[in-house]
């Protein structure tokens, strides 16, 4: 029965998450907190749906408190009119300019969400370059359907057209309620693209790492471009860096250096670095130091029980100890009389 008990230990053990993927669950949980519409089938339209959450999340998702950037943005230009919406884009360039593609590596439901279904256990496609050419194709749906579409003909076309989590999130969530059957009615051929495109992203999620992000997301694009002046981030140490590539064979995403557009800040090369170059940037301003600073030490002395001696003395070599004068207690006593 001991043995039993400590196996399942073990196991708890061996697959307790990690930090970031606490971090990832708890983010998914804080963009939905609104239970009550899931069990209404409504959706939430209070006073935080006026602030954009920083990972994509639909903001017609019955549980989504915030709304998404992405699909303020699109919103922002269609209802422009020639004037650029400086709210939304400034949003944008806060989260970029603070955390960068960090968001992308513990923020963002949509990649907590790939990083799940990748864990399947079945044959999985390396990256290489041809994933590394493809994953410019983010960018070209960025300027055409983010941008372009919007601006053109007034429409989201990213969340018209693509967007797996409008799909899932704002399309599936809100079908799933009694409250709802009267959609159904109206569903057409765009809904019947967009959730064969979703299923071919599950499905795709499955072998490939993160098949929407690397690809398709157009939010992840817009992060990259602040990747090597974000406060947060992973950097390198170029003293202690010798090349060996370690790091960038081991990351799933199509990296060409870490800290790169495509990277998404995940940290996990950090544990990789043999020589220990990789580290986190602008950790101090978001996590206390708690490490007091000691004095040096000189080369020639080590601790030993506490106190500083010579190293001779520990390797057991002679010292020459120079005699102390002795205090003639009786003469002094003496002289006192």
């Amino acid at each position: 029965m001991k043995k039993f008990f400590s196996k399942i230990k073990n196991w708890f053990v061996n697959h307790r998450p990690s930090t970031r993927r606490i971090i990832q669950l708890y983010a998914a949980l804080l963009y939905n907190a609104n239970i009550k519409g899931f069990i209404t089938g409504q959706i939430y339209k209070g006073p935080t749906k006026n602030l954009c959450a920083p990972g994509l999340n639909c903001y017609s998702c019955p549980g989504a408190v915030m709304a998404c950037p992405l699909g303020s943005l699109q919103n922002a230009l269609s209802a422009s009119d020639t004037k650029l919406p400086a709210y939304i884009f400034g949003i944008i360039i806060l989260f970029g300019l603070t955390l960068g593609r960090t968001i992308c590596g513990f923020l963002c439901p949509i990649g907590f969400g790939q990083e799940l279904l990748y864990k399947i256990k079945t044959p999985k496609l390396q990256k290489s370059r041809a994933t590394r050419t493809l994953s410019y194709l983010k960018y070209v749906i960025t300027c055409i359907l983010v941008i372009l579409v919007p601006l053109i003909f007034a429409i989201p076309g990213f969340c018209e057209y693509i967007c797996p989590a409008g799909t899932f999130q704002g399309g599936i969530g809100l079908l799933s309620n009694e409250a709802n059957e009267g959609l159904l009615k109206v569903l057409g051929p765009l809904f019947t693209w967009k959730f064969t495109l979703l299923i071919l992203i599950v499905v795709a999620s499955i072998f490939i790492f993160r098949f929407f992000c690397r690809f398709l997301c157009p939010l992840g694009g817009l992060y990259g471009f602040f990747s090597r002046i974000a406060l947060l981030g992973v950097k390198i140490d170029k003293d202690k860096c010798t090349n060996c590539g370690l790091c960038v064979s081991a990351c799933k995403m199509d990296i060409k250096r870490v800290g790169d557009h495509e990277c998404i800040q995940c940290g996990e090369c950090i544990s990789v670095c043999p020589t220990k170059a990789i580290r986190w940037k602008g950790s101090k301003l978001f996590v206390r130091n708690s490490d007091t600073e000691t004095p040096a030490v000189p080369s020639d002395m080590k601790p030993i029980n506490g106190m500083l001696k010579p190293t001779a003395m520990a390797e057991n070599q002679t010292v020459s100890v120079a005699p102390q004068p002795v205090e003639n207690k009786e003469t002094e006593v003496r002289g006192d009389e």
